[in-house]
C-alpha cells in the first residue's frame, strides 16, 4: 500500500509541474459510467478467464476440486495482495506516464510503448532472465494483455475499466484457479495430467486474445449505439 501513495504522490508531482493538471486526468473520480465500465471489464475478465481454466482441464482426465485446507484468512490475504498488486501496476503502466505518452504521440503510439513497456517489465516479475523462449512467451502474453488495458485507458481516459479487466482476471487466475505466486488457493486440479498438441496450442491462444476480442466487440457495441466513451 505504500508503494501505491508513493505512485499517487508522484504522479501528482509529475502533472501538477509538468502539465498544470492534476490526478482527475486519470478518471479517478467515481462516476456512474466508470463503475459501469470497471462492472463491466471485471466480468468481461472473469468470464474469459473461467473459460481458460476450465478448457485446461475439459478435454483430459482432469478437473478442478476444492482445496480442503486453505482458510478464511488465507483467501482474504490473496484477495488483498491480488488488489494492491493491480493498482500498482495500473498507476504505473496505465497511469501518469501512459497519459503523458497520449498526449505526445498519439494513442496509438502511447498504447504499444505501454504495452512493451508492460511486457519488459515481467521478465522482471517472472525471473525470466537467460530464458530467451520463456522470455518471448511472456512478453508476447502480458504485451498483449497490457495493450488491451492501455487501450482500455485510452478509450475510455480512465483507469476503472482496465482496473476492472486486470482485477478480474488476476483474482480469478491467480485466487481462484491458484495460477501465480501464491501457490494453491481456492481451487487445485485433481492430478497432474495437462493438454498436449493441437488442443494446448488453442487453449494457449484462447488465454491471450479471447479476452482483448471481448474488449474489443464491447467497445464495437458502445460504438454502435452512439453511447459516449468518455
Amino acid at each position: 500500500m505504500i508503494g501505491i501513495i508513493i505512485e499517487l504522490t508522484i504522479s501528482w508531482l509529475l502533472l501538477h509541474f509538468i502539465a498544470k493538471k492534476n490526478l482527475s486526468v486519470l478518471g479517478l473520480r467515481p462516476t456512474e459510467k466508470r463503475i459501469v465500465y470497471f462492472g463491466v471489464g471485471f466480468l468481461l475478465a472473469v468470464i474469459s478467464c473461467t473459460f481458460y481454466h476450465l478448457m485446461t482441464t475439459t478435454f483430459i482426465n482432469n478437473s478442478w476440486v476444492l482445496h480442503q485446507q486453505l482458510t478464511m484468512k488465507s483467501i482474504l490475504m490473496g484477495i488483498w495482495w491480488t488488489l494492491k498488486s493491480v493498482l500498482f501496476e495500473e498507476l504505473l503502466f496505465r497511469g501518469v506516464l501512459l497519459y503523458f505518452a497520449i498526449e505526445k504521440w498519439g494513442n496509438k503510439k502511447a498504447c504499444i510503448f505501454s504495452a512493451i513497456c508492460f511486457g519488459i517489465y515481467h521478465w522482471f516479475s517472472y525471473n525470466a532472465f537467460g530464458n530467451f523462449f520463456q522470455m518471448g512467451i511472456i512478453f508476447v502474453m502480458t504485451g498483449i494483455f497490457g495493450l488491451m488495458l492501455a487501450y482500455a485507458f485510452a478509450k475510455t481516459r480512465s483507469l476503472y475499466l482496465p482496473i476492472g479487466l486486470h482485477l478480474g482476471w488476476n483474482l480469478l487466475n491467480i485466487v481462484v484457479f491458484s495460477n501465480g505466486p501464491l501457490g494453491k488457493q481456492l481451487l487445485i486440479k485433481s492430478n497432474e495430467n495437462h493438454l498436449e498438441g493441437i488442443v494446448s496450442l488453442l487453449v494457449f491462444l484462447f488465454q491471450i486474445f479471447a479476452l482483448p476480442f471481448l474488449v474489443y466487440c464491447y467497445f464495437r457495441f458502445l460504438k454502435n449505439k452512439e453511447i459516449p466513451i468518455r
